[in-house]
């Protein structure tokens, strides 16, 4: 058993940041190891969205950008986000099943929430539970009304958060770890980025990635070698 559930590769469904893309987070992720990387099996989706302004990187990366939901400051109201849960899921029907969620910065946000939903029957009703979420530079929404939905209760999904000390986003990266059961930290010292992993975080992201593929083991159906094993 042991060997079937460090072959199995946790399939995750990665929603990049705000104005950006899903090829830019695929090379901001590939900064970490091959250790890590030859484990997981990365999808990377772009947002509904085209970017309906300047995206904050430009001039490091190419476009196009992309967004998954808009935030209007004048009346601290989200727009679009009933829309752009609706795409993830139809993607996630196409191109599933998945395992687990990974997000940055915007799609952190989103991924928390698509979790935490799904908990409650409000989204992703029509795909399997998510197992699992990695969360880079995120945060809590700030409306009232959709913190209410997202976190009124405990998020029980396993999670692995990594918050930068200079990142703008921190302290409510800080106040989103209050919702969750047991969330796992990591800790850096940069600002709003996908990190490298030093040799401590390298060790947490790794025994992370083990927790969940000893998870899938237990929800994986028998291998038919197995059943003829334990029929004998």
């Amino acid at each position: 058993m042991e060997k079937s559930y460090q072959e199995k590769k946790p399939r995750l469904l990665c929603l990049h940041g705000f104005r950006t893309s899903g090829e830019i987070l695929k090379k901001q992720v590939s900064k970490w190891p091959d250790s890590v990387m030859g484990k997981l099996d990365l999808v990377f989706l772009d947002g509904p969205f085209p970017a309906q302004g300047k995206s904050d990187v430009e001039g490091f990366f190419p476009p196009p950008y992309y967004e998954w939901f808009q935030f209007i400051s004048e009346v601290n109201e989200y727009r679009n986000v009933d829309e752009c849960l609706a795409y993830v899921e139809d993607f996630m029907l196409k191109q599933g099943p998945f395992d687990c969620l990974m997000g940055f910065s915007q799609g952190a946000i989103l991924s928390t929430a698509l979790t935490s939903l799904q908990s409650k029957g409000l989204a992703l009703t029509k795909v399997p539970k998510v197992k699992c979420l990695i969360i880079i530079g995120g945060g809590k929404f700030r409306s009232s009304d959709l913190c209410e939905k997202v976190y009124s209760s405990p998020i029980e999904c396993p999670s692995l958060h990594l918050i930068g000390d200079a990142d703008f986003l921190k302290p409510r990266g800080e106040l989103l770890l209050e919702s969750f059961m047991d969330p796992i930290v990591i800790r850096h010292s940069k600002g709003h980025v996908v990190p490298k992993l030093d040799d401590e975080s390298l060790v947490t992201v790794l025994d992370f990635v083990e927790r969940i593929q000893k998870i899938l083991s237990r929800n994986a159906p028998a291998t038919t070698e197995e059943n003829e094993a334990h029929s004998e």
